[in-house]
């Protein structure tokens, strides 16, 4: 199942690849229609849109996920389900393929939700409490998202059709397309975990490793940057686009922050994942859409290979993510340590690397860009952060003496999950300058001042020397002003989104319902319901039994006041 899987996904990957280059150099566009149903003046119509977009970023979300594919044949071998697990994997990229080459919100919905539900399957795949927690967030979180794209399209009733791509340009200023963009961004913030939804992403590592390659590169949480990219028209130069800037900015942020202070090894990762999702949606915000989807390829290749590395420790490792008891593993495992050591030069923007031509552009972009200090600051700050905990992260594990138990048999063993991993670090190390011929038809040239050409890599440089100096130097200062617990418990627990958005929503729901169940079901309503009308039945059945106990004095008495009434009643009369 693995295998046939693998080559067939890895066929079409080339195949669409080869016609995204053709799609490119003839500027050429295919839009096909499908009715489905027709009743009456409704017709139901299945729209896909072939172009060199949608072509190359399906090519690239089918060479990943043949690879995670093959990669799970080992990772996975334990599995006595492996099919299942397969088939829930394919699932999941045939609705990213269906939502890639739909311009119809209704058949972006059904890739949508199919994202959604067999993420939930994936992230539960493991079956504990944690998986089943997880889950739930996860799958409510991205439920608020559904509910805006279902709201955008009941607004989009108003043109008559549901293929957004006819109206974008020309509708743009209207009130009706203004409140469609507003729905669309909160449905692109909660799939790609932006603030405030951001809590699920972390939780979600909860999934077995190589889904979490798929998920964090190219699946998942990139559908909404992907839909923002699409809807690119109604961000530039709005209220819209400043709004997510602020949140983009903040995330990133955040989420930089946040990652120097865990040590759960795909916590870091997906951390990462969440600092780059806030780069891409700030700088779509300011308009550069075709940066924001080249730096969307160029990570892939980098997060799935970072992944599959961490996969490789943690199976190595006997199931242990915590950094801390690493440590020395270039000398135990060089091939994955040298294939995860270049994914995180490519996340830092090393000179090129995949992520450098991205990173780099977008950043010289932003300081060419009219744009306010607090977002250059932002996007600068979280830069460094980048480059710090990428640096902390790797000297913890990969330098210094193994921390892990006395008897250790950490090897490169696994051929398999090695060959995938390889075919990855061909991508990472030529794919960044292959996507930027290929994508921009001419160089862009920026002129800056001397002084912001070189920020950049001094923000690069200044960050890594602080990753290794925080992790290799334990000042007496230093602890005594960062290791306050409440400070530490602050920025290492994502500005505290995780409380918010479990404890946050559902402690007061459950203190509310405990009232109502002592106040109202277990009180009053007890009280003048089951209990009262037990009560009364009970004295009205002892009366009963007593009036048909068929005692002499009881006869005589009623004897006596029927007389009496009797005698009364003719008197009267």
């Amino acid at each position: 199942m693995c295998k046939i899987s693998f080559i067939s996904l890895f066929f079409f990957s080339l195949l669409s690849f080869f016609f995204s280059i053709y799609f490119i150099m003839v500027d050429y566009i295919i839009f096909v229609e499908w009715e489905v149903v027709s009743f009456n003046s409704l017709n139901i119509i299945m729209t896909m849109l072939f172009d060199w977009m949608s072509l190359i970023f399906m090519s690239f979300v089918l060479m990943i996920s043949s690879l995670v594919i093959f990669y799970s044949d080992e990772y996975m071998s334990s599995d006595y389900k492996i099919n299942r697990f397969i088939f829930l994997v394919l699932m999941f990229v045939l609705s990213m393929m269906l939502l890639i080459i739909s311009p119809n919100l209704i058949s972006i919905l059904l890739g949508w939700d199919g994202l959604g539900l067999v993420s939930y399957c994936l992230v539960i795949y493991f079956q504990n409490v944690k998986s089943y927690n997880a889950g739930m967030l996860t799958a409510l979180s991205n439920r608020i998202g559904d509910v805006a794209l279902l709201l955008s399209i009941a607004w989009m009733l108003n043109y008559g059709s549901w293929s957004y791509i006819f109206y974008l340009e020309f509708m743009k200023t209207n009130f009706e397309m203004m409140v469609i963009g507003c729905l669309v961004m909160l449905a692109a913030m909660t799939k790609s975990a932006q603030i405030p939804f951001s809590s699920w992403l972390p939780a979600a590592m909860a999934a077995p490793t190589p889904v979490s390659a798929l998920v964090h590169s190219s699946t998942l949480v990139t559908a909404g940057v992907y839909l923002l990219i699409r809807f690119n028209i109604l961000l530039s130069f709005s209220f819209l686009g400043n709004l997510l800037l602020l949140l983009s900015g903040l995330t990133m942020f955040m989420s930089g922050l946040g990652a120097n202070y865990e040590f759960d090894l795909k916590k870091i990762i997906a951390l990462s994942t969440l600092s780059q999702l806030g780069l891409m949606m700030s700088i779509l915000s300011m308009g550069y859409y075709k940066l924001a989807f080249f730096h969307l390829l160029t990570h892939a290749f980098f997060k799935a290979l970072l992944f599959m590395c961490a996969g490789a420790i943690i199976h190595n490792m006997n199931n242990m993510q915590d950094i801390r008891l690493m440590g020395g593993l270039t000398q135990l495992m060089p091939l994955t340590s040298s294939c995860f050591n270049i994914a995180n030069l490519a996340l830092c923007g090393m000179p090129f690397l995949a992520g450098f031509y991205s990173k780099d552009l977008i950043l010289e972009m932003v300081s060419l860009s009219y744009i306010n200090l607090f977002s250059f600051l932002l996007y600068f700050f979280s830069t460094g952060l980048t480059v710090c905990y990428s640096f902390r992260l790797v000297y913890y594990s990969m330098t210094g003496d193994s921390n892990f138990s006395t008897l250790n048999l950490l090897n490169d063993e696994s051929w398999i999950m090695l060959k995938s991993m390889m075919s990855l670090l061909v991508l990472v190390i030529l794919g960044g300058s292959m996507l930027s011929w290929l994508i921009f038809s001419s160089p862009i040239v920026i002129v800056l001042p001397y002084y912001l050409k070189l920020i950049t890599i001094f923000v690069c440089l200044i960050g890594g020397m602080s990753g290794y100096l925080i992790s290799n130097i334990s000042l007496y200062f230093y602890n005594k002003a960062f290791n306050n617990y409440n400070f530490t418990n602050f920025f290492g627990s994502m500005w505290f989104m995780p409380y918010i958005s479990t404890y946050g929503l559902i402690n007061y729901s459950l203190i509310i319902g405990k009232m109502m169940v002592k106040g109202f079901d277990q009180g009053w309503s007890e009280y003048f319901g089951g209990q009262q009308i037990y009560y009364n039945l009970v004295k009205n059945s002892q009366f009963n039994q007593m009036m048909q106990n068929n005692n002499l004095k009881i006869y005589l008495l009623s004897f006596i006041f029927f007389i009496i009434i009797f005698t009364i009643l003719l008197f009267f009369f």
